[in-house]
């Protein structure tokens, strides 16, 4: 996993005031807590954080006013729900050799059996705790020739090593279905002119 540098400033200023301020300098207001500590008030960069999150559950190492580093991961993330935008973050405090509790995305690789079955994810996120500075990125399950009625449970998948299941090991995360059939247009009508 890819550890991001971002820069970041402490802020004494708070409230929707402040925030907009920060907003309006291409900037991020956000809260970094953890480990029994206070919670510290920080202006991130905006672009750098922007594309730092793109990578689910990234090591972020702050530079904090040029003074202290710590390393986080994102633990909630607030968009603008209309322009995209990044509004607030949340940042969980980690130390090097922790375990943390995260979810990882679940990729299905391969072709399911014949017969237009579908597949549908139960969890799109498997969460798993891993070592804070070893979070795999993803997950991928083989669906190759699976049939109607199968389903792949949390402890059928193969984990990195030093990452264990924090859900029970009898979840279903991926099942297949049976295609619905439609129903033929003229036996509709007929049913209609009945009713």
């Amino acid at each position: 996993m890819s550890e991001v540098k971002l820069a970041a400033q402490t802020r004494t200023e708070f409230g929707k005031g402040a925030a907009r301020r920060i907003r309006r300098d291409a900037k991020v207001p956000g809260v970094l807590y953890g480990h029994g500590s206070d919670p510290i008030h920080l202006t991130l960069p905006g672009h750098d954080l922007l594309l730092a999150l793109r990578t689910p559950n990234v090591l972020i190492s702050l530079d904090i006013d040029g003074k202290t580093n710590e390393l986080a991961i994102p633990k909630s993330v607030q968009r603008d729900p209309i322009k995209g935008f990044l509004e607030h973050v949340d940042l969980l405090l980690v130390k090097r050799g922790e375990k943390v509790t995260v979810e990882i995305p679940v990729h299905a690789e391969g072709e399911l059996a014949a017969g237009g079955n579908l597949l549908e994810h139960v969890l799109n996120a498997l969460p798993v705790e891993a070592e804070a500075t070893h979070i795999p990125e993803a997950v991928t399950v083989s669906v190759e020739g699976l049939e109607a009625g199968a389903s792949v449970l949390a402890k059928d998948i193969t984990l990195p090593s030093g990452v264990t299941l924090a859900v029970e090991e009898d979840a279903v995360v991926l099942q297949v279905l049976a295609a619905q059939a439609e129903e033929a247009p003229e036996a509709a009508g007929e049913e209609a002119a009945e009713a």
